[in-house]
């Protein structure tokens, strides 16, 4: 048996500029930080041959084609089995669909044990294009790069896209200071909304491939805020990073009508007038998560309690994925 786990991430800077659509023209650069909490994959042989599935759904099926969980069959076709017959279980801390990039954790945490399961051993790029592949290239998803190489590498770290498609990382060259008052003062609510990210990122995929001004000229200042922000954590300054968080938010919003509701825009200056420096959704938008840089973070966390939202507590991870029993 083998257990792959792969970590769930925040975005501190830059993200959208990882669609191809806009950095095969103009270049992305994103700060990600890995947490904490993790999408599991276990992967055994059954006594008996076919494809055994355990997810939010039961399969049982004879051939890879048949398999109707779209990562999985794309990531089995990859393997090519001749007699196919293998057990596929997963877990995750967090549900899908909340914005911390759950389904890049998976696809590489499924990848990471079938190779191990096969005592094939494969590098963390090599990883997060496999995982990339399949889901963008496979599968034609309107996302990302992001979640497939934070989940891989893990840390806080720096990503450049580049109009060939390569990716570069760098980490994020901060003190342990900076870092431990990232740990205490950035704070995690769910807003109680989960939901696909596609509609808004198809959105922005069309516009951006349209060379649509007014996308262009929001991405393009969010890039910017992602270098100012990489700027503003090297230099220990965490308190102007949350003011940069609510820069970014208020850019943000102006991408698509669904990125934000009524409720979500609530929480939000309640969470300003209550501690909070600056925040966003974490994801796509729509739902998921608020994250918050607080001033004062035990009154932020009362407010938001009595607002009836619930915090979810993490740490950094700097292992990204990997294989933890075989």
């Amino acid at each position: 048996m083998i257990i792959a786990r792969s970590p769930l991430r925040i975005s501190l800077g830059g993200g959208g500029t990882d669609l191809p659509s806009y950095y095969e023209k103009h270049g992305g650069f994103l700060i990600a930080g890995a947490i904490d909490r993790y999408v599991y994959v276990t992967v055994m042989r059954p006594f008996a041959e076919g494809i055994y599935l355990k997810y939010s759904a039961l399969e049982h099926v004879e051939q890879v084609p048949e398999v109707k969980h779209p990562i999985i069959r794309e990531a089995l076709a990859l393997q090519e089995l001749k007699t196919p017959q293998v057990e596929i279980t997963t877990l995750a801390d967090i549900p899908a669909g909340t914005g911390l990039g759950s389904s890049g954790s998976f696809t590489t945490a499924l990848l990471k044990a079938l190779y191990a399961h096969r005592r094939k051993l494969i590098h963390p790029k090599e990883l997060a294009e496999l995982a990339c592949h399949i889901e963008i290239e496979r599968l034609r998803e309107p996302i990302g790069k992001q979640d497939q190489y934070i989940a891989a590498y893990g840390g806080l770290t720096c990503f450049h896209f580049h109009p060939d498609g390569s990716v570069d990382h760098e980490p994020l060259k901060v003190t342990p200071d900076t870092m431990f008052d990232l740990e205490d003062n950035l704070l995690l609510f769910f807003t109680g909304f989960a939901r696909s990210a596609s509609g808004i990122l198809q959105d922005q995929h069309v516009r951006s491939q349209q060379d649509d001004e007014e996308m262009l000229r929001n991405l393009h200042f969010v890039k910017n805020l992602g270098y100012r922000s990489k700027e503003a954590l090297e230099t220990g300054h965490a308190v102007q990073f949350g003011e940069l968080m609510h820069e970014h938010w208020e850019h943000k919003k102006r991408r698509s009508g669904g990125m934000s509701n009524s409720r979500i825009d609530e929480w939000y200056q309640l969470g300003m007038k209550n501690g909070a420096v600056g925040g966003k959704l974490v994801g796509a938008g729509g739902g998921g998560f608020l994250m918050f840089y607080a001033a004062d973070r035990n009154k932020l966390r009362h407010a938001m309690a009595r607002a009836g939202l619930e915090e979810v507590r993490f740490r950094f991870d700097f292992e990204g994925t990997k294989v933890v029993m075989s």
